[in-house]
Formats: structure tokens, C-alpha cells, sequence
């Protein structure tokens, strides 16, 4: 966690601890994969699972919105999966999970920097497959559709600009069917899939986990891009 001290419930179970990491600092990553390693010997899986979402026109995201969504949601990904590929390396085996989205494997309006994440861990995560496959370590992709938890609280920043007004309708007509979407499935549900993911002893590389993100996968492989993009529009600004 980046704040460990205003962790309340997890510190109060069994067999679980609790260091501090912040995918953004290097030297946090490094300290707690070292106090980690020395206090259970043995990393069997890391799971990548920073991430938040920049959601609005491209045009009005500012440089730095654009560099920091990369930062957490591609670098630090990247940066914790570095740091652990010596020990992996070492015990010739491990296994990754990145945490993806639908929202690497299709796209939504007016998330145009999101999803380049999404679609960076996606093509990243399968490559590196390859490669580790070789030596002993897996690399699995988790594709959750919408999940009931804060991330469109306080893990959502939005990018406006007051003095791009061509954009105001397009924004509203895209958060009024956003809101129209559901809770998604539980963080429970979620979890359940990522155990699962990892014990299944499969090769598999991709996980969709979530009525919502099985339906709109199936449904663009069924009718294709072109139409499938259409309606999309159609649904979200229409």
C-alpha cells in the first residue's frame, strides 16, 4: 500500500502483511520486494494491480495527467515486475499477474488514455510470456469488467477544460450512460477469479472476469469492429 498507516482491517488478519509500496518510487518498490523475500523466503506470484483511471478528451488532459496515468498504470507495472524477475529467475519459477480491463481489449469513448494503458499491458504481458516461458515463469492477464469498488471514486480523474466547449455535450451524453451501467461485479467476485487464475495449473493467458466484460467481448467478436465500434457510439453519444 502507499499509506500503510491508515490500513484498518488487513493488518488485524492472519498471515497477512502489510508493507509500503508505491509503484511511482523505485527505492519503495525495491525495500519492500527485499523485506518481503526475507520474510517468507519464497515470492510464488506477484500480482499487478495499481492502476486508476483518466477519463475525458484527449485535448484537455494536461502533460502531466498524461505522463502520470503511464507512470502508474504502465511503468510501475513494469518497474514491480523488474524488481521481482531476479528471484524468479534464481528459484526458476513464479508467475505474474498484470491486471488488465475489457478496456484493453475494447475500447470506450472519451478514455482515450486509459485504455492506451490497458492495451500497453496487454501487448507487454504477452510478449513477456514468451520470454519467461523459457525460464520457468508464467505471465497471466486479468480482464475485470466493471467492479464495485471506489475506482470511480477517488481512482477516476477527470480531464476538462473550460475552453474546449465542443466537447461539454459529448462528456455529458458519456457520463449520463456511464451512470446507467450498474455496480459491475463484487471485489469478491474479482478475487475469487484472480485465485482462481492463479491455482488452475493452465497455460492460459487471458482471464475475463465479469458477466458485463464476457458480454461485450463475445459481442465484438460476433459482429466485428466496424459494427461493433457503431454501436458504441450510437449507445454511449448517441
Amino acid at each position: 500500500m502507499r499509506t500503510p498507516e491508515k490500513e484498518t482491517e488487513l493488518g488485524t488478519l492472519e498471515n497477512i502483511s502489510v508493507y509500503q509500496l508505491d509503484v511511482t518510487d523505485q527505492a519503495s518498490i525495491d525495500a519492500a520486494r527485499d523485506q518481503i523475500i526475507a520474510d517468507f523466503g519464497t515470492v510464488d506470484v506477484v500480482l499487478n494491480n495499481a492502476g486508476y483511471g483518466l477519463i475525458g478528451p484527449f485535448e484537455a488532459a494536461t502533460d502531466e495527467q498524461v505522463r502520470y496515468q503511464f507512470d502508474v498504470n504502465v511503468f510501475g507495472l513494469m518497474a514491480v515486475t523488474k524488481a521481482f524477475l531476479p528471484h524468479f529467475r534464481a528459484n526458476k519459477s513464479g508467475m505474474y499477474l498484470n491486471v488488465s480491463s475489457i478496456g484493453g481489449l475494447i475500447t470506450f469513448p472519451l478514455i482515450s488514455l486509459y485504455h492506451s494503458t490497458k492495451w500497453a499491458v496487454e501487448g507487454f504481458s504477452e510478449s513477456l510470456a514468451y520470454e519467461l516461458g523459457e525460464l520457468g515463469i508464467q505471465v497471466k492477464l486479468i480482464e475485470p469488467g466493471g467492479v464495485s469498488t471506489d475506482f470511480s471514486g477517488r481512482s477516476l480523474v477527470m480531464a476538462m477544460d473550460e475552453n474546449l466547449p465542443d466537447y461539454g455535450e459529448m462528456v455529458a451524453k458519456m457520463m449520463a450512460a456511464m451512470g446507467n451501467t450498474g455496480g459491475g461485479s463484487t471485489a469478491e467476485f474479482l478475487a475469487e477469479g484472480i485465485f482462481a487464475a492463479t491455482t488452475d495449473g493452465k497455460t492460459q493467458m487471458r482471464y475475463i472476469i465479469g458477466p458485463d466484460a464476457e458480454q461485450t467481448w463475445a459481442m465484438r467478436q460476433q459482429v466485428g469492429d466496424d459494427q461493433f465500434i457503431a454501436g458504441m457510439r450510437q449507445r454511449m453519444l448517441g
